[in-house]
């Protein structure tokens, strides 16, 4: 969680969660995919906007979809265990989707978490796999203590530098709790991640100071210009999570996405920093070769669960209840403001700005699917 949620705009259409999922089903579909695993596919882009990330949610159909269309994600692919020992695997993911990549290796995971008390799936050869929170609630779900890491294609300027060299490269925990909500982090390792500045892109917003710099690397503040130099591979990007230099510890950010760079891309013998999501000769689209990071604890190897439970929940109570700064009357904890909106996007509908609902509607036409949203 980062605690930076977008608002929905005065322009939002809001749609049924069902019916939405079931059109982005029926998209992915369209190519030949599964039920199976276009219902995965699905649950996880809408469980996004329900949890108000629409940075991750069905804004990111189009990614999917063109790159179903130009054989850089190859939608009948499956992944394949490549390496095994009785805690651990490595996976590669055949430039498969990668959300059907990353809950295949979260289940792999859970098994090994169940047998051995540890499970640790490493895996190479993937695809953007949406919200890495989605694998975490998988490991949720199952009473153990998950971890999920993906690296990205580079978007990010090093401490000192201008030119994109490592990825957002998010990381996902959570650990359950009895009383509370449990401990939901789901964080870019930078200080926003890309789909924040689409976001700003669309609605036509400047951008706070401090996000991303220009193609010389200092602070920039318009977000489509930004964009634009990314997209052209001009220089400037967003900064890792701290900001631009050492004042603020960007360079803690800059060393976090390493961090998952090492686990996720060397770890596994896949790519990492610009070696994920080149282009091919002539600028072609090629598979992005993104990797991923999944561990699965069982907590009862450390602890007993109610003790642990127990625990968790008085480490939330302790920061909840203490001094608050002034002019505010509530410390938030991870997962807390995703877990409201869900509930409330599961009354109200989901939120969709106008642009992207016409950008479903011209998918939905292109792929022969009846648009009803």
């Amino acid at each position: 969680m980062t605690f930076f949620i977008m608002e929905a705009s005065s322009m939002s259409l809001y749609v049924n969660n069902q019916k939405l999922t079931q059109f982005v089903q029926k998209i992915f579909s369209s190519f030949g995919v599964t039920r199976e695993d276009a219902v995965i596919c699905a649950d996880n882009l809408v469980l996004a906007d329900l949890r108000g990330i629409p940075s991750h949610g069905v804004a990111r159909l189009r990614r999917y979809v063109d790159g179903m269309s130009n054989g850089t994600i190859l939608p009948h692919s499956k992944p394949i265990i490549v390496r095994e020992a009785p805690s651990t695997a490595t996976v590669d993911g055949q430039a498969g989707l990668g959300q059907i990549v990353g809950h295949f290796s979260t289940q792999l995971a859970i098994e090994k978490a169940r047998k051995t008390g540890v499970g640790i799936v490493a895996v190479r050869n993937s695809n953007h796999y949406g919200i890495a929170g989605y694998y975490t609630q998988m490991m949720l779900d199952a009473g153990l203590l998950g971890i999920s890491m993906t690296n990205t294609a580079p978007l990010v300027v090093p401490t000192f530098g201008r030119k994109m060299i490592i990825g957002t490269n998010p990381i996902s925990m959570t650990a359950p709790t009895r009383r509370n909500k449990p401990f939901f982090l789901d964080m870019a390792t930078s200080v926003i991640p890309r789909g924040k500045l689409e976001v700003y892109d669309r609605m036509g917003k400047d951008m706070p100071e401090g996000w991303a710099v220009d193609s010389k690397g200092q602070t920039a503040t318009d977000a489509t210009e930004v964009l634009r130099n990314m997209v052209a591979r001009l220089g400037g990007g967003i900064l890792p999570l701290g900001g631009e230099g050492e004042l603020y510890g960007g360079y803690k950010g800059y060393g976090i996405a390493l961090l998952v760079d090492i686990l996720c891309g060397v770890l596994s013998g896949g790519a990492y920093a610009d070696l994920v999501d080149i282009k091919g000769p002539g600028g072609a689209g090629q598979p992005a070769l993104v990797a991923h990071f999944f561990m699965a604890l069982n907590i009862e190897n450390f602890v007993e669960m109610e003790i642990f439970m127990e625990k968790m929940d008085d480490l939330i109570d302790r920061l909840k209840e203490s001094a608050k700064a002034e002019g505010q009357n509530r410390i938030y904890i991870h997962g807390e403001k995703e877990y409201e909106l869900y509930e409330q996007h599961r009354q109200t509908g989901v939120p969709l700005e106008e642009n992207v609902h016409e950008t479903l509607k011209a998918i939905a036409g292109e792929r022969g699917v009846v648009f009803d949203l």
